[in-house]
């Protein structure tokens, strides 16, 4: 069994930063590890995954050369950096982990963490 917390939401103004960081409760290096975003009355879409082992990354198209993706396994710990945030980014950001290379598809992930809001606003 894994569990994943996540930290690191917040508010924050167009063109701000934050971190988001996910912390695993045992060992995760077999796992990928995703961030998901929902907005409201949307579907839950993968933002960003990093896979298990060899560090290969996804991103989705609105957040490519925004957000960065990284890992620490000695800390079993993942983190999102998104810089230049924008109004489209707000929502509840959940992260999440799945056997495989690089899931992509919530359906694929068995064990998600409880959300962090980030709202970006003026």
């Amino acid at each position: 069994q894994v569990q994943l917390v996540e930290s690191g939401g917040g508010l924050v103004q167009p063109g701000g930063s934050l971190r988001l960081s996910c912390a695993a409760s045992s060992f995760t290096l077999d796992y990928a590890i995703g961030w998901f975003r929902q907005a409201p009355g949307k579907e839950r879409e993968a933002v960003s995954v990093i896979s298990s082992r060899d560090g290969s990354t996804y991103y989705a198209d609105s957040v490519k050369g925004r957000f960065t993706i990284s890992r620490d396994n000695a800390k079993n710990t993942v983190y999102l950096q998104m810089n230049s945030l924008k109004a489209e980014d707000t929502g509840v950001y959940y992260c999440a982990a799945a056997p495989g290379l690089l899931p992509i598809f919530k359906n694929e992930y068995d064990y998600w963490g409880q959300g962090t809001q980030v709202t970006v606003s003026s």
